[in-house]
Protein backbone atom coordinates (compact mmCIF):
# COMPACT_ATOMS: atom_id res chain seq x y z
CA UNK A 1 0.00 0.00 0.00
CA UNK A 2 0.90 3.79 -0.56
CA UNK A 3 -0.11 7.09 0.40
CA UNK A 4 0.72 10.33 -0.64
CA UNK A 5 -0.79 12.88 0.99
CA UNK A 6 -5.11 12.21 0.62
CA UNK A 7 -4.30 9.59 -1.99
CA UNK A 8 -4.15 5.85 -1.26
CA UNK A 9 -2.72 3.49 -3.40
CA UNK A 10 -3.52 0.00 -2.94
CA UNK A 11 -1.94 -2.91 -5.25
CA UNK A 12 -4.77 -5.37 -6.18
CA UNK A 13 -4.86 -8.20 -8.76
CA UNK A 14 -6.63 -8.12 -12.20
CA UNK A 15 -9.86 -9.92 -10.95
CA UNK A 16 -9.92 -7.61 -8.27
CA UNK A 17 -11.29 -4.62 -11.01
CA UNK A 18 -14.92 -4.37 -11.51
CA UNK A 19 -16.32 -5.76 -14.80
CA UNK A 20 -18.25 -2.45 -15.51
CA UNK A 21 -14.73 -0.57 -15.29
CA UNK A 22 -13.04 -2.87 -17.86
CA UNK A 23 -15.66 -2.36 -20.37
CA UNK A 24 -16.11 1.07 -19.72
CA UNK A 25 -12.17 1.12 -20.47
CA UNK A 26 -8.79 3.73 -20.08
CA UNK A 27 -9.64 7.67 -19.94
CA UNK A 28 -7.57 9.09 -23.40
CA UNK A 29 -4.82 10.58 -22.48
CA UNK A 30 -2.14 12.95 -24.79
CA UNK A 31 1.11 10.87 -25.54
CA UNK A 32 3.34 11.32 -21.99
CA UNK A 33 0.37 13.47 -20.51
CA UNK A 34 0.85 13.16 -16.30
CA UNK A 35 -1.81 11.26 -15.10
CA UNK A 36 -3.48 13.49 -12.33
CA UNK A 37 -4.81 11.15 -8.99
CA UNK A 38 -5.67 14.18 -7.17
CA UNK A 39 -5.63 18.28 -7.36
CA UNK A 40 -4.80 20.68 -5.06
CA UNK A 41 -7.95 22.64 -4.97
CA UNK A 42 -6.03 25.47 -2.65
CA UNK A 43 -2.37 24.44 -4.60
CA UNK A 44 -3.03 23.94 -7.82
CA UNK A 45 -0.03 21.14 -7.13
CA UNK A 46 -1.37 17.44 -8.32
CA UNK A 47 -0.59 14.25 -6.96
CA UNK A 48 0.32 12.67 -10.50
CA UNK A 49 1.37 9.29 -11.81
CA UNK A 50 4.14 9.27 -14.95
CA UNK A 51 4.33 5.56 -16.60
CA UNK A 52 7.39 4.14 -17.67
CA UNK A 53 7.35 4.30 -21.48
CA UNK A 54 4.10 6.25 -21.31
CA UNK A 55 1.95 3.10 -21.41
CA UNK A 56 -0.16 2.84 -18.24
CA UNK A 57 -3.81 2.78 -18.89
CA UNK A 58 -6.15 5.33 -15.96
CA UNK A 59 -9.85 4.33 -14.95
CA UNK A 60 -10.84 7.37 -13.66
CA UNK A 61 -13.57 7.35 -10.52
CA UNK A 62 -17.33 7.58 -11.94
CA UNK A 63 -18.03 9.43 -8.61
CA UNK A 64 -16.05 11.52 -5.95
CA UNK A 65 -16.97 8.51 -3.53
CA UNK A 66 -15.84 5.46 -6.07
CA UNK A 67 -12.15 3.99 -6.18
CA UNK A 68 -10.02 5.12 -9.67
CA UNK A 69 -8.28 2.52 -11.03
CA UNK A 70 -4.32 2.45 -12.72
CA UNK A 71 -2.76 0.10 -14.49
CA UNK A 72 0.76 -0.04 -14.64
CA UNK A 73 2.02 -3.02 -17.32
CA UNK A 74 5.66 -1.41 -16.76
CA UNK A 75 5.98 0.70 -13.31
CA UNK A 76 6.07 4.12 -12.52
CA UNK A 77 5.68 6.68 -10.07
CA UNK A 78 3.58 9.39 -7.92
CA UNK A 79 4.64 12.59 -8.46
CA UNK A 80 4.07 15.92 -6.35
CA UNK A 81 5.29 19.18 -5.64
CA UNK A 82 5.69 18.85 -1.67
CA UNK A 83 5.66 15.58 -1.34
CA UNK A 84 8.47 12.72 -1.75
CA UNK A 85 8.46 10.45 -5.06
CA UNK A 86 7.06 7.04 -4.86
CA UNK A 87 8.13 4.45 -7.59
CA UNK A 88 5.19 2.03 -8.16
CA UNK A 89 5.67 -1.55 -9.38
CA UNK A 90 3.88 -3.05 -12.21
CA UNK A 91 0.09 -4.02 -12.16
CA UNK A 92 -2.93 -2.90 -11.00
CA UNK A 93 -3.57 -0.14 -8.12
CA UNK A 94 -6.73 0.94 -6.62
CA UNK A 95 -6.83 4.75 -6.17
CA UNK A 96 -8.58 6.06 -2.78
CA UNK A 97 -9.43 9.96 -2.27
CA UNK A 98 -9.38 10.90 1.79
CA UNK A 99 -12.48 11.53 2.85
CA UNK A 100 -13.91 13.49 6.13
CA UNK A 101 -17.39 13.12 7.77
CA UNK A 102 -19.18 15.98 7.30
CA UNK A 103 -22.52 15.96 9.69
CA UNK A 104 -24.03 19.51 7.46
CA UNK A 105 -23.78 17.71 4.24
CA UNK A 106 -26.64 15.98 2.11
CA UNK A 107 -24.05 13.19 1.91
CA UNK A 108 -22.19 12.23 4.96
CA UNK A 109 -18.60 12.12 3.54
CA UNK A 110 -16.65 14.23 1.38
CA UNK A 111 -13.03 13.86 -0.63
CA UNK A 112 -10.63 15.98 1.14
CA UNK A 113 -9.50 18.97 -0.18
CA UNK A 114 -5.50 20.23 0.15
Amino acid sequence: MYRQGDVLIVPITQAAVPDEVRTAGPMKRAPRERIVLALGESTGHAHAVLAANDDADFYPAPADSDPAFLFLPRGGKVVHEEHATIPLPQGWFRIVRQREYEPRALRSFRVVAD
